[in-house]
């Protein structure tokens, strides 16, 4: 694929708090239609990757270009920075992505037919007038999910989208992102799921601070650069023709007790 169908690149990007790295030399492209996972251990980077992307965070080195223009970027945050119990109700929340910067708090009956069609297209039709805290974890997801696509993005970035779900929201969400990528979107993904998401996805980025391998889960998913990546060994089988990540408990010796035996006089 070539240069020009990139959507965002990142070249030797390195981003700090308060003087402390947080990303080192950072080199990233997303073509049109990629969709790529970001995993590594808390505090590797990969949220601050993201408001990178989104310009929410400035380098202090390196360069992000936009090479076929500028483009809408649709953001879902982790739910658990969420506050559930904020009074909106699900259509509310989706179109409040319309409002931002707007001098009326309202919106339009073309956007609110708009919202409904995003919510019907993610399964949520029925569910446009009750507050977000009454949904359930995947409907949730989902709710953020259909806000984000109200912007009509390019690429959409997704932050830890199954942390902290069931095994059954966490198959609709990856389900769901593959439908979205199947359309044509761009997305970009962080997780720690390394079993129940990352090894569904065509590419990752293996990060802690910075970029340790990138290529298909078969190519990355391996115990040398895994335990480049966490700092900590871990062990890599194959089922069904695809990676599972076991991490390796660390071994105790516990010296056997000797055993004293007293014999009859």
């Amino acid at each position: 694929m070539s240069a020009t169908a990139d959507l965002i690149r990142l070249e030797k990007v390195t981003c700090a708090y308060r003087s402390e790295p947080v990303l080192v030399n950072v080199d990233l492209a997303v073509p049109t239609g990629a969709f790529i996972g970001v995993v590594g251990p808390s505090g590797s980077g990969k949220t601050s990757l993201l408001r990178v992307v989104t310009g929410a965070l400035r380098p202090v080195a390196g360069t992000v270009s936009f090479p076929s223009g500028p483009i809408a970027i649709g953001y879902v945050p982790q739910v658990e920075t969420v506050n559930w119990y904020f009074p909106v109700t699900v259509r509310e929340a989706v179109l409040m992505a319309r409002l931002d910067g707007r001098r009326v708090p309202w919106s339009s009956r073309e956007e609110r037919d708009e919202a409904d069609g995003v919510l019907a297209r993610l399964g949520l039709e029925s569910l446009g007038g009750r507050h977000i805290r009454e949904l359930s974890g995947g409907q949730q997801q989902r709710v953020f999910i259909a806000r984000a696509l109200l912007r009509r993005p390019k690429l959409l970035l997704l932050d830890e989208p199954t942390s902290g779900v069931d095994v059954r929201t966490r198959h609709e969400v990856v389900h769901l992102l593959h439908e979205l990528h199947h359309d044509g979107l761009a997305i970009l993904v962080t997780t720690h799921d390394l079993n129940g998401l990352a090894a569904h996805l065509p590419e990752l980025v293996c990060l802690n601070r910075e970029v340790i391998a990138t290529g298909s889960p078969r190519k990355v998913l391996n115990p040398s650069v895994l335990e480049r990546t966490y700092g900590a060994p871990m062990e890599v089988l194959t089922h069904g023709g695809m990676p599972v990540v076991v991490e390796t408990a660390p071994t105790t010796v516990v010296p056997l007790r000797e055993e004293h035996h007293e014999h009859p006089a």
